[in-house]
C-alpha cells in the first residue's frame, strides 16, 4: 500500500472507524460483542466523541457492528481468526477480530512507527487470555462512561510493562495486564491487574506476585508517584479466589506487601464493585 493510498484511506475512514482500528492495535483482539461495547452505545449510554449514534436497542446495535466490521474486513483493515469464541453456535458475537495487513499498515503510518507487527492465529490460551484482559479494559470504559469513576490513564500490555534493577543490578521485567489510574470522590486509585483464568497453577501466581514485591522495593512508582499500586488478581469464581488468597497468604515473603493491603483477589462478578468502591475498601488475602 503506497503513502497515497494510505491518505486517502484514512480521509475515507470515520472517527469510530480509525477508533475501531486503534482498540484492536491496543489490546491485539477483540470479540465482535467487546467492540460492540467499546463503540457502539445502546440507548441509555453515554456516548463517546466520534462513536456516532446511539442504537435504541442491542440488536440495532450488534447489527450495525457487524455491518461496519464486515466493510472493515473488505479492505484488508480488520480480519477474523479462525477459532470463535463459543463455537459456530454463538454466530457473528463469537468471532475473534484483529488487525489486517492494510490496518496495521495505516496505524504504522498513522504514528510513524517504523516496526512492523506481524499478526498471525494466536494460541487459543493466548487468545482467550487476550479477550479477558481487553473485557476488563472495557469494563473500566463502561465505568468512566456511567460516571461511577474517572479513568485518569489505562495501559495495556505491552505498554504497562515496567522495567527495573535488581538489588545485583540486573534487568528484570514486570509484566502485568494492565495499569490503570481511577479516581473516586477525593480518592486516587493506582492498579496493576492481572486477567486470570484459573489455568496457572498456585506457585505461578506466587512467583508473580514476588516480582511485585521486587518491583516495589525497587521504589519506582512510590518516587514518582508517592505510593504503590494496588495489585488486583480478576478471577472466575470463589473457588479459585479461595485458592489464589491462600497461596499469597501462605508465602513470607510476601508479608510486607500484604500488610499493607497491596494484594487482592476479586472475582469478575465483583471487579466493578472495587473500581467503584475503591481497593482499600475491599478485603485482602
Amino acid at each position: 500500500m503506497k503513502i497515497n493510498d494510505i491518505a486517502s484511506l484514512i480521509e475515507s475512514l470515520s472517527e469510530r472507524d480509525l477508533s475501531i482500528l486503534e482498540s484492536l492495535r491496543t489490546h491485539r483482539a477483540l470479540t465482535t460483542v467487546l467492540i460492540r461495547r467499546l463503540h457502539f452505545p445502546i440507548g441509555g449510554e453515554p456516548r463517546e466523541a466520534g462513536n456516532g449514534k446511539v442504537h435504541a436497542t442491542e440488536m440495532a446495535a450488534a447489527v450495525a457492528t457487524i455491518r461496519v466490521l464486515t466493510r472493515l474486513e473488505s479492505h484488508r483493515l480488520i480480519t477474523r481468526l479462525h477459532r470463535r469464541i463459543g463455537g459456530v453456535r454463538a454466530g457473528s458475537s463469537g468471532i475473534v477480530w484483529q488487525l489486517g495487513a492494510s490496518g496495521e499498515r495505516l496505524l504504522r503510518a498513522r504514528h510513524g512507527d517504523p516496526a512492523r507487527r506481524r499478526y498471525s492465529e494466536p494460541s487459543p490460551g493466548f487468545i482467550a487470555h487476550t479477550l479477558a484482559a481487553a473485557d476488563l479494559a472495557i469494563r473500566l470504559y463502561e465505568l468512566a462512561r456511567r460516571s461511577e469513576i474517572e479513568l485518569l490513564r489505562l495501559e495495556a500490555e505491552p505498554e504497562c510493562w515496567r522495567t527495573f534493577l535488581s538489588p545485583h543490578g540486573a534487568r528484570q521485567w514486570l509484566k502485568p495486564d494492565l495499569f490503570a489510574v481511577t479516581a473516586t470522590r477525593e480518592y486516587e486509585h493506582h492498579l496493576f491487574i492481572e486477567a486470570d483464568n484459573a489455568t496457572e497453577h498456585a506457585p505461578v501466581i506466587v512467583r508473580k506476585a514476588l516480582q511485585y514485591e521486587r518491583y516495589a522495593n525497587s521504589g519506582i512508582h512510590q518516587q514518582e508517584h508517592g505510593l504503590f499500586p494496588s495489585v488486583v488478581w480478576v478471577v472466575p469464581d470463589q473457588k479459585r479466589q479461595t485458592a489464589i488468597r491462600a497461596a499469597l497468604a501462605a508465602e513470607p515473603r510476601l508479608q510486607n506487601l500484604a500488610a499493607v493491603g497491596v494484594f487482592h483477589v476479586v472475582t469478575a462478578e465483583d471487579f466493578p464493585h472495587l473500581i467503584a468502591e475503591g481497593p482499600e475498601n475491599m478485603p485482602t488475602p
